[in-house]
């Protein structure tokens, strides 16, 4: 398939907002095919045990703060990304359905509403599903993701809470992108 027949994920999902992001945003959402990003990342972890469970049913990286790579593969399915942190990887696949991003991150399929606020992409959820059931999107009010560009560097803000197992987990950092 060539290049042209592949519909970019996330400025078909933004339309004309794409364009008010910063230059590193969109670069890294614009590519097709394979791409490998270097940078770093913190991590942080909910202490109890319910998010420990939860973290693992997703694939959650392990607290610590280092080096992060990420693989992204674009193509007309959508995107596969790969994060790999301390030797972790965390894999998810992204998709458009229906006006909103899908992800599916180990058992769980998250439907994120795109919006552009403060030169940022803000993901927020508005359906989930686990193992194909329905879940309660209220249920997943603290989970977001925020993409920004900041000193010439792709940036990311992740965190994920659930109301009954606190923090599971809050990553952050930044990536290259050229």
């Amino acid at each position: 398939m060539n290049d042209a027949a592949i519909t970019h994920l996330f400025p078909t999902l933004l339309g004309e907002r794409f364009h008010a992001l910063p230059a590193q945003v969109q670069a890294l959402h614009r590519r097709v095919g394979t791409q490998h990003l270097h940078g770093e990342v913190e991590v942080v972890r909910g202490p109890g045990w319910l998010s420990r469970l939860c973290a693992r049913a997703t694939r959650l990286p392990p607290a610590g703060r280092g080096p992060i790579e990420v693989e992204i593969v674009a193509n007309a399915a959508g995107e596969r990304w790969t994060r790999r942190i301390a030797g972790h990887a965390m894999r998810s696949r992204l998709w458009a359905d229906g006006g909103l991003l899908r992800e599916r991150l180990g058992l769980v399929t998250f439907g994120f509403r795109l919006k552009v606020e403060n030169d940022a992409i803000v993901w927020r959820v508005v359906q989930v599903s686990a193992l194909g059931v329905p879940l309660p999107a209220a249920w997943f009010a603290g989970v977001s993701a925020r993409e920004f560009g900041q000193e010439d560097r792709y940036c990311f803000d992740v965190a994920a809470a659930l109301p009954w197992a606190g923090l599971l987990v809050r990553y952050r950092g930044w990536l290259h992108v050229d």
